[in-house]
C-alpha cells in the first residue's frame, strides 16, 4: 500500500496513520498513550467491495452487498485484534440519545439485529466490548475516562453538534461511572471541515441557540458572496460556512474538559474523499467508514 498523504488544516501531529493485514487505518497518539483502549477510524482502503463503495465500505445501509461489508468488519477487526462479534453499533438517526452497553450487547449492529431505538451515543465500562460509529461527514468523539475505565463513542454531525451531544453524553456518562471532566481525554475524529460545509440559515438560527454569542464567529461564518437579494416577494436566506469541529471543541471546553486533553483530527472527509467517504461530496452513492473504541 502507497504511503498515504492527507489534506488537513493544520498538522498538530495528533493522529498516525496505520496499516495492519492490508487495511490502513486511522488513530489518536493520546488514547494509545494510555494503554486503556483500542480504537481507530477506518479509511477507504483494505477492503473487498467495488464501485462507489470501493474498497472499505462499513456501513450496511448504502446498498453495498451484505458479504461485502462483512467482510470489511472481518478484516477491520482483524487490524484491531476483535472479532465482528464482539463490536456493537447503534440505530444512528442524528438523536441525543446516549444509551450505556455492555457484553450482553456484543454483535448488536454487527452480526445480529441492532436494536430500534435512535441512539447516536455508545457508552460501556466493560473491556473487550468494541463500540462502534458509522461516519461520511459526520464526526466521531472518543471520550476516555482514564481514572474510572470507562469509554464513550459518539456521532456527532450538524444536529449533533448544535444541540452538544458531546456534553450529553459527558452527563451520561457521569450517571452511569461517576465521570468527571477533568479525567477525560477527548478525541475529535475526521470530518467535514468548515470550508466545505455550507448551511443554512436554519442550521445557523439552531447552533445560535444553544452557543454564546462569543462564540458564534468561531464555528459560523456567513458567505462572503451572498448578496440579500429580492427574488419577487421573497427574500433569498443567507448561506453559511460551519466548523463543527471547532464547536465540539468549544462544547467539551465549556463543559471542563481541560484544553490540553482535547484532540483534533483536523482531517476533511470532503477534501480527502479519495481516502474517505463523504456525503457532501458524493452524494447517495457511496459507502461508509467507521470509528471503533474498546477497553482492554
Amino acid at each position: 500500500m502507497n504511503e498515504i498523504i492527507w489534506k488537513k488544516k493544520n498538522n498538530r501531529g495528533t493522529l498516525f496513520t496505520r496499516e495492519e493485514k492490508g487495511v490502513a487505518y486511522l488513530g489518536f497518539k493520546a488514547l494509545e498513550k494510555t494503554g486503556l483502549v483500542k480504537h481507530g477510524f477506518s479509511t477507504r482502503l483494505g477492503g473487498v467491495s467495488k464501485g462507489c463503495y470501493s474498497t472499505m465500505n462499513l456501513s450496511f445501509t448504502t446498498g453495498d452487498k451484505k458479504e461485502n461489508v462483512e467482510e470489511n468488519l472481518r478484516r477491520m477487526g482483524d487490524a484491531l485484534g476483535i472479532k465482528p462479534s464482539d463490536m456493537t453499533a447503534p440505530y444512528q438517526a442524528h438523536s441525543l440519545n446516549v444509551r450505556r452497553v455492555g457484553k450482553e450487547d456484543k454483535g448488536k449492529g454487527i452480526t445480529r439485529q441492532k436494536d430500534p431505538e435512535e441512539t447516536d451515543g455508545l457508552m460501556t465500562d466493560a473491556p473487550g466490548l468494541m463500540l462502534v460509529t458509522g461516519h461520511a461527514d459526520c464526526f466521531a468523539l472518543f471520550i476516555v475516562d482514564t481514572e474510572r475505565r470507562a469509554i464513550a463513542l459518539s456521532h456527532s454531525g450538524w444536529k449533533g453538534t448544535a444541540n452538544r451531544i458531546g456534553q450529553m453524553t459527558l452527563l451520561a456518562m457521569k450517571k452511569e461511572f461517576g465521570t468527571r471532566p477533568e479525567n477525560v481525554i477527548v478525541c475529535i475524529g475526521p470530518g467535514i471541515c468548515q470550508e466545505c460545509y455550507e448551511v443554512g440559515e436554519d442550521v445557523a438560527v439552531e447552533a445560535k441557540k444553544n452557543f454564546h454569542k462569543k462564540n458564534w464567529d468561531q464555528i459560523l461564518i456567513e458567505k462572503k458572496d451572498f448578496h440579500n437579494v429580492s427574488r419577487g416577494s421573497e427574500t433569498e436566506a443567507p448561506k453559511y460556512m460551519m466548523d463543527l469541529s471547532r464547536a465540539n471543541e468549544i462544547i467539551f471546553e465549556e463543559a471542563g474538559v481541560k484544553k490540553e486533553n482535547i484532540y483534533t483530527a483536523d482531517i476533511c472527509t470532503m477534501c480527502n474523499s479519495d481516502l474517505l467517504f463523504s456525503h457532501r461530496k458524493m452524494g447517495g452513492k457511496r459507502g461508509g467508514q467507521a470509528a471503533f473504541l474498546s477497553l482492554e
